[in-house]
């Protein structure tokens, strides 16, 4: 799920008609200081991070000047940037409040419907106060099929112990609100507090999004730039990441960066999970053993070849590892002589230069170690892989033993691109070219490319290969990317075969 700022949050509110403090988020103390004048009187100041109990952390605080505003972004600019949470903090109205309330809503996979929840009490989690006044807290679940009605908003209400004008003013809000969340297609959305204030005012001093993932792609209009649940903003490796993920369904690939201060030395391992549960074993190993983990990753569920390359070279390009693991949980139903393929065009292209242990166990276990094994000696440092049969343990004993005696070479450059002299190409799904040098090609005499291509897609034209669908078919999905043609063609065949899959913003 993609987390909204507070600030983002009070956009979608006011759209609605819901009234918010009046400010606006800034990003250095003099703008600060210049939306505190303009605010007149006291303010406050919010750090903009996706974090809870901000107040307890110090991250609201408030000022009676405008210098004093000024003074207290910087503070909070500069304590915050140094983890790289926010970049942003909003100065608002500092308004008297006689009230609170809470008002949120969430879908309920249970009920398969959303569900609104209201309180009476406000300014603390939801869960605090339904432990601490149960009787203030009604929930109610609302029919999708008619959205939240306005009797039915009242009821909510009633249930809370509110009648009379603030129960028909609360209703309203509550029926903007729920507009306004289905309208964003939040899988949560709160207000807290929704205070009354000394003037008689409804105002919204806090709100928090959360959007489907699969929804991103319909509200350019939110600026979600990757749709994931972090408690910070993202690197840029996430973003890298998220772009091949948004566009490509096909399996999963999750990356999430741990740890990004370390230097060569300091045992640090680049992870690659192959599905979650098993990920969590080999990272206890790992742990077990002294290793710190740079990152998270995760391609299960059947992804093609291509998503584990592109997920590889993500790991590679963080520098200073000392090692790459991967890992899964042994009975993966999954292909995983596509991994394998994956990961050996991956080491190859970027020439790897720290030791890898892969332990692949399921679908294809065999096949897909001896294509890993066969690599040895195309780039300097040295790969092993195990099946199912080998412990989590023992394989990260084996990486600790590579790890303690390889030299890592000095300026390692990437594999170059070999220029065809009579190219045949072609595109894939996710942009990528595949490109046939038919000079080099016709000298083969084991044709690697044809048998080994798993969609069936080419056939040799006298002794060449070539398509045998469209162009337009092949990059509509008709070439899987499974990227044997070139492992296998490199191996077996006479090395005429290349595959270019881009990776948008990896330096």
């Amino acid at each position: 799920m993609a987390k909204l700022f507070e600030y983002q949050s009070k956009q979608i509110l006011r759209k609605a008609g819901i009234a918010t403090p009046k400010g606006g988020a800034v990003e250095t103390a003099g703008e600060a200081r210049a939306m505190a004048t303009g605010i007149g009187g006291a303010v406050v100041v919010k750090a903009q991070v996706w974090t809870t109990s901000r107040a307890a952390k110090g991250l609201i605080r408030f000022a009676d000047t405008s210098d004093e505003a000024a003074d207290h972004a910087a503070a909070l600019l500069a304590e915050t940037a140094t983890s790289g949470l926010v970049n942003r903090v909003l100065v608002e109205e500092k308004v008297g409040i006689e009230r609170e309330f809470y008002i949120g809503l969430i879908i309920d996979d249970h009920a398969r419907a959303p569900v609104l929840i209201f309180s009476g009490v406000g300014g603390s989690g939801i869960e605090e106060i339904a432990h601490q006044h149960p009787d203030q807290v009604v929930r109610h679940t609302i029919d999708i099929r008619t959205g939240l009605r306005e009797f039915e908003a009242r009821d909510i209400c009633a249930q809370a112990g509110i009648n009379g004008k603030l129960m028909l003013s609360l209703s309203a809000l509550m029926l903007q609100f729920y507009e306004a969340a289905r309208g964003a297609e939040a899988r949560s959305a709160e207000i807290n507090p929704l205070a009354l204030t000394t003037k008689g005012d409804l105002l919204a001093l806090d709100g928090r999004f959360t959007i489907d993932d699969y929804a991103v792609f319909r509200h350019p209009e939110l600026g979600i730039d990757i749709a994931r649940e972090f408690d910070r903003a993202p690197t840029q490796l996430e973003r890298v990441a998220w772009n091949i993920e948004k566009g490509d369904y096909r399996g999963t690939f999750y990356f999430a960066q741990m740890d990004t201060d370390f230097h060569r030395g300091e045992k640090v391992i680049g992870f690659h999970g192959n599905g979650g549960g098993g990920a969590m074993i080999n990272m206890d190993a790992l742990l077990r053993h002294g290793f710190r983990i740079a990152d998270f990753v995760d391609t299960s569920g059947n992804p093609p070849a291509s998503k584990v390359y592109r997920a590889a070279r993500l790991i590679l390009s963080q520098q200073g590892i000392d090692g790459y693991f991967m890992g899964g949980s042994g009975v993966a139903s999954q292909e995983q002589f596509n991994s394998a393929r994956g990961l050996v065009k991956a080491f190859m292209d970027a020439q790897l230069n720290v030791p890898a242990v892969i332990r692949i166990g399921g679908n294809g276990e065999d096949q897909a170690i001896a294509i890993l094994q066969r690599a040895n000696g195309e780039f300097p440092a040295p790969v092993e892989a195990y099946g199912r049969d080998t412990t989590s343990d023992s394989c990260v004993g084996r990486l600790e033993s590579l790890v303690s005696s390889y030299q890592s070479v000095d300026e390692i450059k990437p594999r170059p691109a070999q220029p065809a002299a009579e190219p045949y190409t072609f595109e894939t799904i996710t942009g990528g070219t595949i490109t046939y040098d038919y000079a080099v090609c016709r000298t083969c005499e084991t044709k690697a490319c044809i048998d080994s291509c798993d969609p069936k897609i080419l056939s040799l034209d006298g002794d060449v290969p070539k398509l045998n669908i469209t162009r337009e078919e092949a990059k509509r999905g008709g070439c899987t990317e499974c990227l044997a043609c070139e492992v296998e063609c490199h191996f077996r065949g006479n090395r005429g075969g290349r595959i270019t899959l881009p990776i948008t913003g990896l330096v």
